[in-house]
């Protein structure tokens, strides 16, 4: 299985991330990327980005060394209603909205609020991918998620970062399994994200395609296998 694009990464902007668009691109062209979309933290994050920063991605070039860049953001929940720190940002000019639930901007919950929260980001019709449901630290149903991925049509990510052994993400593989016997029940896509905060690591995978490996999960349920489906995905939510 190859993937052509990775749609989650953060620049220096981002304040614990260590290159810049620039470096990413480059690296991206070196490793056969056709896309690869840039999702700095939203500025509930401590040292995020102010929000100019998303005010102003329409000067980003829409191609770098052949590379095509989206532009998007990793939005916080900040709440149990599934708000999110996007307040007044112009979502509908990004095209990739990653809601994530982040410790440091909602201290995690009992398992009905964590997945409330989560689900009810979704309401937000330009949310385009569930972002690294996998962490134990912060129980979740992992049934309704994949339900209400299944009813909007929301991405899931499998998040590469999460598999790593420095992770600090507990379980992540366990919870993969169970997400990915969930979503081939229910026929949701998923996404291959690396979550790279160097340039180095964008379009790490190899984690991730082991585990879709040994849970037999089909390629054609995962979004970025392809450029076309994965633009059909991304946009299917604001039509």
């Amino acid at each position: 299985m190859k993937l052509v694009a990775d749609c989650h990464f953060h620049t220096i902007s981002s304040g614990h991330a260590y290159s810049t668009l620039y470096e990413y691109a480059k690296e991206a062209e070196q490793k056969g990327l056709k896309l690869i979309g840039m999702t700095d933290h939203g500025p509930r994050m401590p040292g995020g980005p102010h929000r100019y920063h998303f005010d102003n991605l329409k000067v980003i070039p829409g191609f770098l060394f052949g590379v095509e860049i989206y532009k998007g953001i990793e939005a916080n929940i900040i709440d149990f209603d599934g708000s999110t720190d996007t307040e007044n940002m112009p979502l509908n000019e990004m095209d990739i909205v990653i809601s994530s639930f982040h410790s440091p901007c909602l201290k995690p919950s009992t398992k009905e609020e964590n997945t409330r929260a989560i689900i009810r980001s979704l309401d937000n019709k330009y949310v385009n991918i569930i972002g690294h449901p996998d962490d134990s630290r912060i129980p979740i149903d992992l049934t309704e998620l994949v339900k209400a991925a299944s009813e909007t049509g929301a991405l899931i990510e499998i998040n590469n970062s999460s598999l790593r052994p420095t992770s600090f993400r507990q379980n992540a593989r366990e919870n993969y399994m169970t997400l990915l016997e969930e979503c081939y029940k229910n026929k949701v896509y998923v996404i291959i994200n690396s979550d790279a905060h160097i340039h180095t690591d964008i379009g790490a995978s190899e984690e991730a395609l082991e585990l879709i490996k040994k849970a037999g999960f089909p390629e054609e349920l995962v979004a970025n296998t392809d450029l076309q489906k994965l633009k059909q995905k991304l946009a299917a939510r604001r039509r």
